[in-house]
């Protein structure tokens, strides 16, 4: 009995997995998202029982990435899983604002297929280029029955959309999950899980999200030695509809800084208030003025206020 071919699509933003530079000894003085996503799959391993499709849903440097390519990529993205050939999702990806992209799809989507986004930390021109295997680890949990939802696959991790952060500058196991650790490794193109898959239900229907040039300002401010509340205030008077602030330790907060952001939640701006830790999350206090953020990193925490707001 003949077995029907399965899909996974690769869809293709950019990135320094894109990217081109003079030297294959230079790592850093590259130009990002020169390269198709279909010449970056050229030579990879073929996957038994599994065809590719390609597609450029932008080609862009990650940190320049905006509202409008997150809503043509998690469109893309949908209409790929509705498909019932295909088995999961790929997304070439640049590191810098992965993981505001992962929780993005993640919030919006919540699919049970597999959605994985991934990149590189290196050019595609590198003498040590990491792109082709974080590539073809990206490949074998979208074909994996083990995986679902939004994640990450690098330097072998991978990683739940909600707990995954960007950690080093430069080194090629670029990412994290924090205390919680990765969901599973990804060794030989087999996957092994180290823990339950992350569970969590969209916070908005993509089909409910408002045109890009109309979703609410949230902006993130940071708690330091010396902060004063001048920067809310700044903004409070320019419109903005939301903040999050980065507090230290256990969402702590300049008394001044707090006082200014009690008096803009007081004026109708929604606060949320995270840490700059990079593990860990902000346990919240019986009576405390500001709301937590809900365990999520201060970027994340920015997409979920925004989604909430668009109510």
């Amino acid at each position: 009995m003949q077995v029907s071919e399965r899909t996974i699509v690769v869809l293709g933003t950019g990135g320094t997995i894109a990217g081109r530079a003079a030297s294959a000894q230079d790592n850093v003085g590259y130009r990002a998202a020169e390269v198709g996503v279909a010449d970056l799959l050229q030579g990879l391993p073929v996957l038994q029982g599994f065809g590719l499709h390609a597609e450029q849903v932008a080609q862009i440097d990650s940190k320049d990435m905006d509202f409008g390519v997150w809503c043509a990529l998690a469109a893309r993205c949908a209409h790929w899983l509705a498909q019932g050939d295909v088995a999961g999702v790929v997304v070439t990806h640049g590191t810098d604002t992965m993981e505001e992209t992962a929780f993005f799809l993640q919030s919006v989507l919540a699919p049970v297929k597999p959605v994985v986004l991934t990149g590189a930390m290196r050019p595609a021109t590198s003498a040590g280029a990491d792109g082709p295997q974080n590539l073809a680890d990206a490949l074998a949990v979208a074909a994996s029955p083990l995986a679902q939802g939004v994640c990450v696959a690098f330097a072998g991790a991978v990683h739940g959309a909600r707990e995954v952060q960007k950690v080093h500058t430069y080194r090629a196991a670029a990412f994290s999950s924090g205390d919680a650790g990765p969901v599973a490794y990804v060794e030989e193109g087999r996957l092994r899980l180290l823990r339950a898959w992350p569970q969590g239900g969209a916070l908005r229907d993509l089909q409910t999200l408002r045109a890009p040039a109309d979703w609410p300002r949230v902006e993130i401010v940071m708690n330091h030695a010396g902060a004063g509340g001048a920067i809310v205030q700044a903004l409070v008077r320019d419109g903005v509809a939301g903040l999050v602030v980065a507090g230290t330790g256990n969402g702590t907060l300049h008394q001044a800084l707090e006082a200014a952001l009690v008096d803009a939640q007081g004026q109708g701006v929604a606060v949320r208030r995270s840490s700059r830790c990079p593990q860990g999350r902000v346990i919240a206090q019986e009576g405390a003025a500001l709301p937590v953020a809900d365990g999520l990193s201060p970027v994340k925490a920015r997409i979920a206020l925004m989604l909430e707001l668009m109510a």
